[in-house]
């Protein structure tokens, strides 16, 4: 593969990445989005945190967007537990202009809060209900960071669509309050931007990390035969490369939706196994799988499929939407 760029950086923590002074500026044209992503693997349970501004589950956002509507009309909380591969808690909440803030290294979405600390921990906090009608549930996660970030990669030559592996490998712990849950493992943290709607030139894509014993391997696979963008990160450092494209295509399935997900998951060019499907929609899954030392967490994602007007009336009943100032 071809090496792009080492994450050594004099702005970065000996173990991690921060805004040291604020977080990057938030998405103001319709269409655009940026949000921060966090999943963690602690004995046998999962969760996956995500922290939304110009939602990309959202509806609204995608019916609007084209209309005007701006990202910061339209940031979300995702939240979801899982024990042994099937989902036991789910939150997606979204929420108005008025409920967003950002200060400094932190930013809060409704009562939920994502927050850079400046001695390098990353922590998330969800106090929420779950959706549609759900509970009350409240969680924390505190990561970290083993290795330093990545560097910032362009996801597709000549679109405005960009990645950043910010904590590939974190010491992680868990904590869900509200269903008794306390757990430590191995963190992931990264964020995705971008300055147009998902969808209307870049279709999607699907992407897995990797933890092993000593590294972290993230592999970033793009449509239209673009070469794959790949993250390393252990002892040696941490790298990003860009491709080959594969010689030949590996064998996918269909889920009960028709989506198009890989058969089999893996770790470089070894085989981990069959994936679990975590999440399965219509246009987008979340997969698992553990093996031998190896733990994989992927998702799936068809953003063309979630413009049509019969998914997005669908994606209403998994989301909660709060309408107050």
């Amino acid at each position: 593969m071809r090496r792009l760029v080492l994450s050594a950086s004099p702005r970065a923590w000996h173990k991690g990445y921060q805004w040291l002074d604020a977080l990057p500026a938030l998405p103001d044209s319709p269409g655009a989005y940026r949000w921060f992503y966090a999943d963690v693997t602690a004995g046998e349970y999962s969760a996956v945190f995500i922290f939304m501004v110009g939602s990309l589950f959202s509806p609204r956002y995608s019916a609007r967007a084209r209309g005007g509507a701006l990202p910061l009309e339209h940031c979300a909380v995702n939240f979801a537990l899982y024990h042994r591969g099937t989902r036991r808690r789910w939150v997606l909440s979204e929420y108005p202009r008025a409920r967003v803030q950002r200060r400094g290294r932190a930013l809060r979405i409704g009562g939920s809060l994502l927050e850079y600390t400046p001695d390098g921990t990353v922590r998330m906090e969800v106090d929420e209900r779950c959706a549609p009608f759900g509970g009350a549930l409240r969680a924390r996660l505190e990561l970290e960071p083993q290795v330093v970030a990545a560097d910032e990669v362009r996801l597709v030559p000549g679109l405005p669509h960009f990645w950043r592996a910010l904590a590939p490998r974190a010491k992680a712990r868990l904590e869900v309050s509200s269903e008794g849950v306390v757990g430590e493992g191995l963190g992931y943290h990264d964020s995705n931007h971008g300055e147009e709607l998902l969808g209307a030139r870049l279709p999607g894509w699907h992407w897995a990390r990797v933890h092993g014993p000593e590294e972290t391997v993230v592999d970033y696979h793009l449509p239209g035969g673009v070469a794959p963008l790949r993250v390393t990160a252990g002892a040696a450092g941490t790298k990003s490369e860009r491709g080959p494209v594969l010689a030949e295509a590996r064998p996918t399935s269909l889920t009960g939706w028709g989506l198009r997900v890989p058969a089999r998951l893996y770790s470089g060019g070894a085989e981990v196994g069959a994936p679990r499907l975590l999440e399965s929609s219509p246009f987008y899954a979340r997969v698992e799988a553990r093996s031998e030392g190896l733990d994989v967490m992927g998702e799936v994602a068809d953003f063309r499929r979630f413009h049509s007007p019969f998914i997005r009336w669908m994606a209403h009943f998994r989301t909660r939407v709060e309408r107050g100032t």
